[in-house]
Parts: structure tokens; C-alpha cells; sequence
């Protein structure tokens, strides 16, 4: 049994919602951390834990970014991470289905990612990494991030749907 830890140097994670239903923002956050304990060669048998700290919210506007961590949105006063935690990984041919409990906004649900695994090779620094590709989709309002405003023409502000997306490379603790 082995801990690999992620390289924030190498990995990201980001988010897509709808704008006025017609565009796309994107955001990410800066600051996250997370690990991955057990066997590599079966993911199956394994635990992911997983952090992002809120204040660390980037969407390209500063105004926007405040909105998001105010009480409207993530409150991150009182609330400044959000967690996932793993309960179960099923292989689904090739790719994975982790399981887990995802608290946002002091709010624990459960949801499924779908992980697609990259591999495993040796860095220019002798360390064994791996690498993942994980995505999901929930709903904001589950999580209590229900602020919208209505437009003259009757649209919404924000959408619902939050499209969730890591690229992560992990190294494995020695």
C-alpha cells in the first residue's frame, strides 16, 4: 500500500456553469491538495482524499471572484474548503467511477466521477507519478449555492449545472 500525493505544480482544477444560459464561465482554484492511498495496480481497493481551499476561486474577474466567495455563493468565511472524500471505485473498461461524499458549503452529497487513468511513469526527478483525468457534473443548488437573478427577458443569471474537471499528476510517497 502506497500514498501518492498531488503535484499542484502539474495539475489543475477547474469548473464550467452557464452564463444567461447562452456562454460558458470557467473558473479553477489555486489551491487544493488531496492524496490517493493504496494500490496502484487496483484503484478499486484504494481511498482519495481531496481538498480545494475557496478563497483560492480564479474565474479572470476579480468582481466576479468576490461574488463567489461572499455569502451569495461559497461563503468561504464560513466555509473555506471544499472536500471529497471516496467510498468506493468501480473499473469501467479502461477508466474508473469513484464514488465519494463532496461537501461544499458545509453541505455533504454524494457523487460519481468518472476518472480516466493516464498511467504511471518516472519523472525527470527519479519520482513515480500518475496521472488522471477526472470529471463530473452536479447540481450547484444541492450544495446551497442558490443565488440567480432574473434578466428583463426573463432568463437566468447563472446556470444550475456545475461541469467539474481535474487534470491531476500524482507522486507517489516514498
Amino acid at each position: 500500500m502506497a500514498t501518492w500525493t498531488i503535484d499542484p505544480a502539474h495539475s489543475e482544477i477547474g469548473f464550467k456553469v452557464k452564463h444567461l444560459v447562452i456562454s460558458t464561465v470557467s473558473g479553477k482554484f489555486n489551491s487544493f491538495e488531496g492524496k490517493l492511498v493504496g494500490d496502484i495496480e487496483d484503484f478499486t481497493n484504494t481511498k482519495i482524499y481531496f481538498s480545494a481551499d475557496i478563497d483560492s476561486i480564479h474565474t479572470g474577474n476579480d468582481q466576479r471572484d468576490g461574488h463567489l466567495k461572499s455569502a451569495d455563493f461559497f461563503d468561504s468565511a464560513a466555509h473555506p474548503k471544499l472536500t471529497f472524500e471516496s467510498t468506493s471505485i468501480e473499473k469501467k473498461g479502461d477508466d474508473y467511477k469513484v464514488n465519494g461524499n463532496l461537501t461544499l458549503k458545509g453541505i455533504t452529497k454524494p457523487v460519481s466521477l468518472n476518472a480516466e487513468f493516464g498511467g504511471v511513469e518516472k519523472s525527470l526527478y527519479g519520482q513515480t507519478v500518475a496521472g488522471f483525468e477526472v470529471t463530473t457534473k452536479i447540481n450547484r443548488r444541492d450544495f446551497g449555492l442558490t443565488w440567480n437573478a432574473v434578466t428583463e427577458a426573463g432568463g437566468v443569471v447563472v446556470g444550475d449545472e456545475v461541469k467539474l474537471a481535474a487534470n491531476l499528476e500524482l507522486i507517489k510517497q516514498d
